[in-house]
């Protein structure tokens, strides 16, 4: 399915985003998601299904000031 990643337009074989995250090889990292503008907490990435067209936004924390 296509889906936009981080403004991307991307082929993914991946139905949630966990499994989004592992193909990107970004299993287990430090990061916050967002899918359609809505964040989507680690502990619910398991659960939260892939959709065609859906947008999907991966930011690394950072720090500054």
């Amino acid at each position: 399915m296509k889906l936009v990643v981080n403004g991307q337009e991307q082929e993914v074989r991946a139905a949630t985003l966990e499994a989004l995250l592992a193909d990107l090889e970004l299993a287990g990292a430090v990061v916050a998601t967002a899918r359609n503008g809505e964040f989507i907490r680690s502990r619910e990435r398991a659960t939260t299904q892939l959709k065609e067209g859906d947008t999907i936004e991966i930011v690394s924390p950072r720090q500054g000031g």
